[in-house]
């Protein structure tokens, strides 16, 4: 009896520590967001300056670029462009629902059909983590570290505060070794 009982109390202190070292390991991969995102300031058009791979994005050769508006419903219109290798002028147009009002820095983005849009699977996280205080550069993620973004105001921003973004990222735990450099060709 005494051994059963002795078996029992090691699984419970096993099964404690793995559920405390879990949470742990939780906790450390968790993603920080800015505060909050004032939207008026951070609608309009952005360019993309560099972004992880992407399999969506495969087709974009040059002068990404992405405009947030408002839609009829209150949500992002989210109008993302690009240039392919023929020249020819891609566009994918979705829209983004707030998932963490008043902060409005967690955002689920839907590329799906308009009519099914508001069903809530198909949707993708795009968080802002960084973005200056006057929004003309931005750091966009998501919690599992696959996606990242570099964003600006300008096709050509300061190459010094675009390496500052970069290893911010790194601080939060994304490897920027695979960052794709957009190439802008607007002057």
């Amino acid at each position: 009896m005494r051994n059963k009982n002795s078996q029992m109390l090691v699984r419970g202190f096993l099964f404690l520590g793995l559920a405390f070292s879990t949470q742990l390991y939780a906790q450390d991969r968790s993603l920080a967001t800015v505060p909050h995102v004032e939207l008026d300031k951070y609608l309009g058009l952005w360019y993309e300056i560099a972004r992880k791979p992407l399999y969506f994005q495969k087709e974009c050769q040059k002068d990404v670029t992405a405009r947030y508006t408002i839609n009829e419903y209150g949500n992002l219109a989210v109008d993302n462009r690009c240039i392919d290798e023929q020249g020819n002028e891609l566009r994918s147009l979705g829209e983004g629902f707030i998932s963490n009002e008043p902060y409005n820095s967690k955002i689920k983005v839907s590329f799906l059909p308009e009519a099914v849009r508001w069903m809530p699977f198909g949707r993708g996280d795009y968080w802002i983590l960084k973005v200056d205080p006057q929004y003309q550069m931005a750091l966009v993620g998501e919690p599992k570290r696959k996606y990242l973004w570099v964003l600006s105001r300008t096709p050509h921003p300061d190459e010094q505060k675009v390496k500052e973004y970069l290893r911010y990222a790194q601080t939060l735990g994304f490897s920027t070794k695979d960052m794709i450099r957009s190439e802008q060709t607007e002057p």
